[in-house]
Order: structure tokens, then sequence, then C-alpha cells
């Protein structure tokens, strides 16, 4: 997971979303444990209480449950609701992103052109991947 100091997302907000991807992808299993407070802080070079609130976000969206005694742990049935919650994210960055792009005056090429452009910036090539993955 990477922070961006520079992203107008705020960072305990880019820590949650972190998690949650990890949870749509499998990386995170239900069962789990996340890592504390205190190493996710460390790792990431940010404060703990941060953490602390992203943490505190993911358990009221039920993504990860606190244990007594054991830390946090990934909840149940949480992969479908962390693929949804991504999915939502990306939705509201992207309508972000063409709104953004439209009040510039850039067109519809123009923005599917930059979408494209990053897009294939992140290294993929089959644009249908995802969705075929999903339809299986």
């Amino acid at each position: 997971m990477r922070i961006e100091p520079s992203s107008p997302v705020p960072v305990f907000r880019q820590i949650a979303d972190g998690i949650r991807s990890a949870v749509a992808a499998g990386v995170y299993r239900p069962g789990d444990l996340i890592p504390s407070v205190r190493a996710q802080a460390l790792s990431l070079l940010v404060n703990p209480n941060t953490v602390q609130r992203a943490y505190e976000q993911l358990e009221r969206d039920g993504l990860i449950i606190s244990k007594k005694g054991t830390g946090m742990v990934v909840a149940p049935d949480s992969r479908s609701m962390a693929q949804s919650g991504v999915e939502e994210g990306v939705h509201a960055a992207l309508t972000q992103a063409i709104a953004t792009a439209k009040t510039a005056g850039l067109s519809r090429a123009a923005i599917d052109k930059l979408y494209r452009k990053a897009w294939e910036g992140n290294g993929n090539t089959d644009e249908g991947q995802h969705d075929q993955q999903h339809r299986h």
C-alpha cells in the first residue's frame, strides 16, 4: 500500500481504501489478522491515530472485526463487500475526475484519451480482463 500525501483524498481514507482493495483482491481473507495500528503506522510513516481512524471506518463498514487480545481480523463474507466498496470508490473518483475535466473545458474525446493513457500507464493492456473474471 502506498500513501500519496499530495492527494486530495485524506490519508485515513487512502489507508481504508488500501485495506479494502487488499480484501477485495484476496490478499487478506476472512479470519486473517491485519497489521496492528502501530505496525501499519510505522510501515506507512503516518500517525497511529490516522491508522486507527481508517480501521474504525473499516469496522463500521463491516470489513474488519476487533477481537480482544488478538487484534483486527477480516470479517466473514467481507470480500464481496470490499469489492462493492472498491467499485463505489472508483466510480466516485471517476465522476470527480470527469467533472473536473468538463469544468476545464475538455471534450469527451480528450477525457477518453486521458483515461486510456492512465489505464495503460498502470501496465494494463487487456481492457476486458477484470469484467471477464467477474462473469465466470
